[in-house]
C-alpha cells in the first residue's frame, strides 16, 4: 500500500526538511485529500502537536471524517489517543509515548490493533519528541519489544526526510527481518524503483516530498497501490 501524507502545521499543508525547516506549503487540507482520492489510506500527522506547539484538531476531524485516515503528532496520552478514534481516526500513530509506560495505558484505551509506533532514526538511533530528543536505542533493538503494543510500526529514516537523496533500504531490510508486524515506511523515499523494492519486502510506503514536488505522478502511484 501507498500512503500519501498530510501534514498539517498551523492550519497549512505543509513538508519540512528533516522536521525542521519548512520547505513548501501544499494546496489548502481538503484540497490535497481530492488529488489523494485514489488512495485507499492517507497518513496525517499534526506537526503542531508533535512538537508541542498547538493542534490542529478542526483540520484533523475533518479529514478524518472523510478519508480512512491514519493520524499522528503529540499521541502521549490515553485520552489523546481515545479522541482521535473518537474524531474518526482508522488508526493512531504513537511516538514519544510508546517509550514510557503510558503506553500499556494507550494500548488498553484504544487496542493495539489500532496503534502504529513511530520507530523514527537519525543517526542510528531513535528520535523522539518531534524529532529533537535522541535515544541511545536503535529501532532493530526495540522493534521485537514493542510489537505486544502495536498493530505495526511507522518506520522514518529521518536522515533523509524531505531531500529527495532516496532512502536507506538496508535498514528497511533489517527491520523487516525483525519483526512479523506491519511496517510503513518513511524519509526520503524518491523514485519508483525505491517504492517497488521496499513493497518487494512487504513493506507500505508513506510518501510526503516527492509528492508535493511532482517528483513521483499521483496516478501512477495509485495504479501501483491499488
Amino acid at each position: 500500500m501507498i500512503l500519501p501524507c498530510i501534514d498539517l502545521m498551523d492550519g497549512k499543508v505543509v513538508q519540512l526538511v528533516q522536521g525542521r525547516e519548512k520547505a513548501l506549503e501544499g494546496d489548502a487540507p481538503l484540497e490535497m485529500l481530492r488529488r489523494f482520492a485514489a488512495f485507499p489510506e492517507i497518513h496525517v500527522i499534526d506537526l503542531n502537536a508533535a512538537m508541542g506547539t498547538g493542534e490542529n484538531s478542526a483540520l484533523v476531524e475533518l479529514l478524518a471524517a472523510r478519508a480512512k485516515c491514519r493520524i499522528g503528532g503529540g499521541v502521549r496520552t490515553a485520552d489523546r489517543a481515545r479522541r482521535l478514534i473518537d474524531q474518526g481516526a482508522h488508526r493512531v500513530v504513537v511516538g514519544t509515548a510508546a517509550f514510557t509506560p503510558v503506553m500499556e495505558d494507550i494500548g488498553a484505551a484504544v487496542g493495539p490493533e489500532r496503534i502504529l509506533i513511530a520507530l523514527d532514526s537519525k543517526n542510528g538511533k531513535i528520535v523522539i519528541k518531534g524529532w529533537r530528543e535522541s535515544t541511545d536505542f536503535t529501532a532493530e533493538e526495540v522493534i521485537g519489544r514493542l510489537e505486544p503494543y502495536c498493530g505495526g510500526f511507522l518506520c522514518t529514516y529521518v536522515d533523509k526526510e524531505g531531500m529527495l537523496q532516496g532512502t536507506d533500504l538496508d535498514w528497511f531490510r533489517r527491520l523487516r527481518a525483525a519483526t512479523r508486524h506491519e511496517i510503513t515506511a518513511a524519509g526520503g523515499i524518491t523514485t519508483m524503483e525505491e517504492i517497488r523494492a521496499l513493497q518487494a519486502m512487504n513493506i507500505h510506503v508513506a510518501l510526503g516530498m516527492a509528492i508535493y514536488t511532482g517528483r513521483l505522478d499521483l496516478a501512477e502511484l495509485a495504479a501501483l497501490s491499488a
